[in-house]
């Protein structure tokens, strides 16, 4: 039994060297591919901030109404997607990684069939359900409702393509909960919500940070579905990605200004996440 634990002890220990020693792309034709791959994903968004920070009047642009409409627009669509995230995505995670049911399978493949629908069609989806001539248009028409082409369609057309994100990251986070936590605590006297609010979702939090957070800015770089359900209306319809698009025809400043922007905001995302979920980038 020692001899099999030296020869354990032996391999994790050479495999630790190995991780640990450092690898110069530039030496193998596979580094060498995978640098040329690196540079090619570089190289655009290098171009873009570099073009940007070059152009005259590139900071003036950035108080024009365009930006400051599509902006604002951003803000609240966005801030109101998040809060039917938290409210009605919170539930169906907790249910997806604590319980089992019928039709359960059912429910994630609907959940996550957003994140890999194109956006086009999710919006041509949302027409089809909620417009005029949709499923529910005439049952909505009949109380006054009236969804596409208005600021409530943006936000509907945030929360279809963003919110699986939200769910998948939460459910993760409550998945990595061990149950007895939540056993002992029922034992201890403990309700449902009281064992959630003070147990559960403490020890969630990382996963459901992350997934928040990776819920926001699918939200805030939505285009697609919003153009094709909620047209492109400047201060009504009209968030950052669609007014980058009308920029692009009469002002290159408002557009590089909107979309270093949104590259800025993408970045911290991806830096926020890691670090909410534990993360950490490798020296």
């Amino acid at each position: 039994m020692s001899d099999w634990t030296a020869v354990a002890s032996t391999v994790e220990a050479k495999t630790e060297r190995e991780r640990a020693r450092r690898w110069r792309p530039g030496l193998s034709p596979l580094g060498g591919a995978a640098l040329l791959l690196v540079m090619f994903l570089a190289v655009p968004l290098v171009a873009l901030v570099w073009r940007a920070l070059g152009e005259p009047g590139i900071w003036a642009a950035a108080g024009q109404p365009l930006v400051l409409r599509a902006l604002r627009l951003s803000v609240v669509t966005t801030a109101v997607t998040i809060a039917v995230a938290v409210v009605a995505g919170t539930p169906l995670a907790y249910l997806l990684a604590r319980r089992r049911f019928r039709g359960k399978r059912l429910v994630e493949v609907v959940i996550d069939l957003p994140l890999v629908l194109p956006p086009v069609v999710a919006g041509v989806a949302l027409l089809m359900a909620f417009g005029r001539r949709g499923l529910l248009g005439d049952a909505l028409g009949a109380v006054g409702i009236e969804l596409p082409f208005t600021t409530a369609a943006v936000v509907l057309a945030q929360v279809f393509v963003s919110v699986p994100f939200y769910v998948r990251g939460a459910r993760a986070g409550f998945q990595a909960v061990p149950g007895e936590l939540e056993e002992a605590a029922a034992i201890d006297g403990a309700g449902t919500w009281h064992t959630l609010r003070r147990v559960t979702l403490p020890l969630a939090l990382p996963g459901v940070a992350s997934g928040l957070v990776l819920c926001w800015a699918r939200a805030l770089s939505e285009f697609g579905a919003t153009l094709m359900f909620a047209g492109n209306f400047t201060g009504r319809t009209q968030t950052m990605p669609l007014a980058i698009m009308s920029a692009m025809e009469r002002d290159l400043n408002a557009a590089l200004v909107l979309s270093v922007l949104l590259l800025a905001v993408a970045a911290a995302v991806l830096i926020l996440a890691r670090l909410v979920a534990g993360g950490r980038v490798e020296p």
